[in-house]
């Protein structure tokens, strides 16, 4: 029956027969440039699986057929139908069946392991006997399950603590992080690690010979996992999560301890807990939402294609933005010039950029090359020869524009001139630019090492080209681009910008700080806006005050109206709070403090106000687009699915009038913006 299996082509997997009697099954996913776990695709493996078991060759290797990596997981698409449909609980029992028949095999199974493995490309890795991985640095292999609100499902829960141990599963199952393979080699997981183009021959030695685990990791393994052990460990991770996420907004984690603490009994009774697990947390907002927050990044991620056209670029204005924003294209690949008016702040970026490439390329060769590719640039020499001239000085408009002046006739005719301002409308800087068509904004967010996200300013005389090109370049770059209108704040400063007002108004009536950012980051909020006050800057936060204060008819409370000199936040040890180590120092609540009833809904909805009244202006072009700007551009609650997700599910009607009623309390800048009857918020 092997011979039969030999070289026999299903609609997702290829069969080869090596000579030394090891068979290679390759996973190779129809009409898919990404191998992904569907149903059809398990059902198929069941069944060449099955055949297997009846004749078994000398031993089996897994393999991918894609050149670009392993297997990314499950369809993450057919899997949010299941959801819709209540057919998850079928769904996992399925991928659990064929991987346990995987595990069950009368030889020995090997997977090999090229590019990314994830989530159920782990867990069916886990499922072999042994695992080799490449040494290529594409090569990862991680459960990322939790992001999604969920955590493995087809077995990996219940076969990773068991493999490496408690401590070193959980560290990966609760964090979604992914190890490279000479990681993954230290905890256990992988067997061996070996360069590309061995990996199928070592994959085959290992299934032929086999291997012994060390006595530690083996002896790790089964300590761990023990009764008395699961009892004591779980409520020590149950605190280590709820450090940093609270079991009412993200609940899969918790459920995963859970589950792992209570399961007993054999493999099949493990697996049938994991299920029950998998079935219940999935079927929460939090999985719904996270999994949409998925399909947003996907969207994002997809505005550009590959053809940018650039190669060099060229940065004007060496502060921590302009600095920070070199430095970074520089680490991905990109040669950068960095130009500023005096040497001084030149040094201080190029000495920012050797500390982030020191932290991220371990590599010192690598490092050297990168540091090589950011160069100081006192004259502006590079501009000739950029591809991509990005303005990143200070938000006065006349400065901006009398730059262009000076920069635009030195520039190539292809060249793409950028503007890294956070809220001045691109209608009063384009007004003197030679070519419009080749301008745009290009709003990064700080940290730029940190935020994702990059808001790509249109206007009307901007070419659809330059868009197009911008996108592409900001893929390159590892960031996600949304297109956003010119208007003043753009998207993501905005929708904050009330939040913050608001936030600077209660502080100024008398409400402690603290308090501030408890309600905010009770209601999901990465940290507070009094924190996050102090970290932008006082100055900034006062200057983008100034900019949209106005606009929006907004005013600008006593906290932001007059910012001191070395009282401008975290940058100078002191601002709203007092800093050490780049810590606030937070005074502690009085015992028996009440924060005020309205002061969440008076944080929140002036942020919700604002983001319906971008939607009914068309900001951005839709509600998804504008929920992924500002999920990732603010951090605003994952687990909600954004601002207008969270209007959605929330009810807006209900919303409605609790802005009245604080409008009632508290005046007309909580007067309901235009938009609200938008079907948008009603869906």
């Amino acid at each position: 029956m092997i011979a039969g299996l030999d070289g026999l082509r299903f609609q997702h997997w290829q069969t080869s027969l090596r000579e030394d009697g090891v068979l290679v099954l390759s996973f190779d996913r129809a009409e898919s440039s990404v191998n992904t776990f569907a149903q059809d695709v398990l059902i198929e493996l069941d069944s060449l699986l099955e055949r297997l078991a009846m004749d078994p060759p000398k031993g089996v290797v897994l393999a991918s057929a894609k050149a670009s990596g392993f297997i990314a997981g499950a369809d993450i698409k057919e899997f949010a139908t299941f959801g819709e449909n209540d057919m998850v609980g079928d769904a996992i029992r399925r991928g659990q069946q064929v991987f346990q028949r995987l595990a069950e095999l009368p030889c020995s199974t090997v997977a090999a392991i090229h590019g990314f493995c994830m989530g159920g490309g782990t867990e069916i890795s886990l499922a072999c006997d042994y695992r080799v991985a490449s040494t290529d640095a594409s090569t990862r292999i991680g459960l990322p399950e939790v992001k999604l609100g969920i955590f493995p499902g087809w077995g990996g829960s219940v076969r990773l603590p068991r493999l490496v141990g408690a401590p070193a599963a959980f560290d990966m199952m609760l964090t979604g992080r992914s190890l490279s393979a000479k990681a993954a080699r230290a905890i256990g997981l992988v067997d061996k690690v070996v360069e590309a183009p061995l990996l199928e021959d070592e994959a085959a030695k290992l299934a032929l010979r086999g291997t012994t685990r060390p006595f530690k990791q083996r002896f790790l393994g089964w300590a761990t996992n023990t009764w008395p052990v699961r009892q004591a460990l779980a409520p020590v991770l149950t605190k280590q999560v709820a450090r940093k996420a609270r079991r009412e907004h993200y609940p899969a984690p918790y459920a995963l301890i859970d589950t792992w603490k209570r399961a007993g009994g054999g493999t099949q009774s493990q697996l049938a807990a994991e299920r029950k697990g998998v079935v219940k947390v999935s079927a929460t907002p939090t999985a719904r939402n996270l999994i949409r927050v998925f399909f947003l990044q996907e969207r994002l991620k997809s505005q550009g294609g590959k053809d940018h056209g650039i190669s060099k670029v060229h940065v004007v204005g060496a502060g921590v933005m302009g600095g920070d924003i070199a430095a970074w294209s520089a680490y991905k690949g990109f040669e950068v010039t960095v130009q500023d008016r005096e040497q001084r702040f030149i040094d201080g970026a190029l000495s920012r950029g050797r500390a982030l490439f020191e932290k991220k390329v371990k590599d010192e060769s690598k490092r050297e090359q990168a540091n090589a590719r950011l160069r100081g640039d006192l004259n502006g020499d590079g501009v000739p020869d950029a591809d991509l001239v990005i303005e990143a000085i200070i938000e006065n408009p006349g400065a901006k524009r009398e730059l262009y002046a000076d920069l635009e006739p030195r520039m190539k005719a292809d060249a793409l001139l950028t503007t890294n301002t956070s809220s001045i409308p691109l209608t009063e800087l384009r007004g003197h630019i030679q070519r419009p068509a080749q301008f745009a904004g290009l709003h990064y967010f700080n940290p730029v090492a940190l935020m994702p996200l990059v808001e790509i300013i249109h206007h009307d005389g901007m070419a659809e080209a330059t868009q197009q090109r911008l996108a592409a370049f900001c893929k390159a770059i590892g960031k996600l681009p949304v297109p956003v209108a010119g208007s003043p704040g753009f998207l993501v400063n905005r929708v904050l910008f009330p939040y913050m007002l608001e936030a600077a108004t209660a502080y100024a009536e008398g409400i402690p700080g603290p308090a501030i950012d408890k309600a905010a980051v009770k209601f999901g909020m990465p940290m507070g806006p009094i924190e996050l006050i102090d970290t932008v800057g006082l100055d900034v936060a006062a200057g983008v005050g100034a900019e949209l204060a106005p606009f929006l008819g907004l005013e600008v409370p006593s906290s932001l109206g007059n910012v001191e000199s070395g009282k401008r936040g975290k940058k100078d040890g002191q601002g709203l709070y007092k800093w050490a180590e780049g810590k606030p120092v937070k005074p502690e609540l009085p015992k028996d403090y009440k924060a005020p009833a309205d002061l969440e809904d008076r944080l929140i909805l002036p942020l919700l106000n604002e983001a319906v009244a971008c939607l009914h202006e068309g900001v951005v072009s839709d509600a998804e687009l504008l929920d992924a700007g500002v999920i990732f551009g603010t951090g605003f609650a994952p687990f909600r699915g954004g601002p207008i997700q969270h209007i959605r599910e929330t009810g807006a009607d209900k919303l409605l009038e609790k802005l009245k009623a604080l409008q009632a309390r508290h005046g007309d800048r909580f007067a309901p913006r235009p938009g609200w009857d938008n079907p948008a918020l009603h869906g």
